[in-house]
Parts: C-alpha cells; structure tokens; sequence
C-alpha cells in the first residue's frame, strides 16, 4: 500500500504544485474571482490521483477486490500527501515569491466594494479584518494550518466518491445460482 499511496500522492502533488506554480501568480491580472475558479479546478484534477491510486489499489494489491474502508484509507492518505504538498508550495510562493498577495487581495476587495457602494465604516472594518489575516497569514505556522484546510475537503469529497465506485466485494455469483436455485439445493 505504501508504494501506490505515495506514488499516486506525489504525482497529484506534483501536479498541484506545477499547476499553482503557473496560474497563482498571475491571479491579479485575470482577477481573484476567476483565480479561485483556477484553483479549485487544478485541486479536482490533482485529487484525480485518488481515483487512480485506489483503482490501481483494488487491481494489483487487492486481486481486483476492495471494500470501502480500505478504499478510504488509501484515498485518504493519497489526499494528505497532496494536501501538504500544497501547503509547502503555498508556503514558498507567499513567502519568496508572492510577498504582496495579501494587500493585492485587500485592494481588490476594497475596489469591489466601493463599487458596490459599501459604506466607509463597512471599507474601515473589512481594512481591520485583512490586517488581522494578513498578521495570522504572516505567521507560517497559521499560514499552514490555514492552507491545509483549503484542499482537504476537496481530497476528501473526491476519496469519498471514489471509494464507493471502486468498493468491489468478492465475486457475484453466476447467472445459473441465483439465491432461490441455491435455496433448493
């Protein structure tokens, strides 16, 4: 189990951090709404590690036979492998290569808005409240616990769905031994 977990978890983290290495910096230009459609689409394709490690699971360790808490366990572990993977490249990029994130992210907040009419008390208390994330977000101990909880349900939900499509237990039973042929023998 161990080889395909961190097979499948490194590939996914590999795809996530390339994926968030080349689209997160330019989340200012296509704007931060598009950027977090961008970002949780590149979690969905990463987390698709999950589907195949618990497939290729079930079809060389289990003799094409797995239940549900053993798919779950591989997917799970698959998905933390990526979560901290995108942890450590969030860490490098806020860190070394994207040090004005939060004030960039702040003044688009403040743009949307004033042109939504937002009163000035209402700017005041939104400026106050990034301040605080921005002093949490510079501290890399939150800064990590912060972005681990960012993909981890997306990793989960997909381990849950994948564990119950590929959940294969023993073998059916052939067409001539249906239960009331097997009653009457």
């Amino acid at each position: 189990m161990k080889k395909i977990v961190l097979t499948f978890g490194l590939i996914g983290g590999v795809v996530i951090s390339a994926l968030m290495l080349g689209t997160l910096p330019f989340a200012k230009k296509i704007g931060f709404e598009k950027s977090e459609f961008v970002g949780y689409t590149v979690m969905v394709l990463s987390f698709l590690m999950v589907f195949f490690g618990i497939r290729s699971y079930r079809e060389n360790i289990g003799g094409g036979k797995i239940s549900f808490g053993r798919a779950f366990a591989v997917g799970a572990l698959i998905t933390l492998i990526i979560s901290v993977c995108y942890v450590v490249t969030w860490e490098v990029m806020y860190f070394k290569l994207m040090p004005n994130f939060v004030n960039d992210y702040t003044t688009y907040l403040i743009e949307k808005m004033k042109a939504a009419g937002a009163s000035q008390q209402m700017i005041d208390a939104k400026l106050q409240e990034m301040k605080q994330f921005k002093q949490m977000y510079d501290n890399p101990f939150m800064n990590a616990a912060i972005s681990f909880v960012e993909p981890l349900p997306v990793g989960l939900i997909i381990t849950l769905i994948s564990s119950l499509v590929l959940r294969k237990k023993g073998t059916p039973l052939p067409p001539s031994r249906e239960p009331a042929q097997r009653m009457a023998a």
